[in-house]
């Protein structure tokens, strides 16, 4: 049987890497990702005729969402 009154029986987690260093790691890997997510979706809107995609601000950032967390990671 388990003892969940005590902060003990809760699994400690590894150490973390402080929230600040990772908004500048997301920052650096936004802004190196936004000139490419503006020439992919330039050609993107020009290839199919509308601008409907998802604009380059939000191309950039879910790549950096993607990217970032991979460093952390490793």
């Amino acid at each position: 049987m388990s003892d969940f009154t005590s902060e003990a029986a809760i699994p400690a987690r590894g150490p973390r890497a402080p929230r600040t260093e990772f908004c500048v790691y997301f920052g650096i890997i936004f802004l190196a990702t936004l000139p490419l997510a503006v020439l992919t979706w330039g050609l993107s809107a020009l290839k199919s005729g509308s601008l409907t995609d998802k604009g380059p601000i939000a191309r950039a950032w879910s790549q950096a969402r993607i990217i970032t967390p991979m460093i952390f990671s490793a």
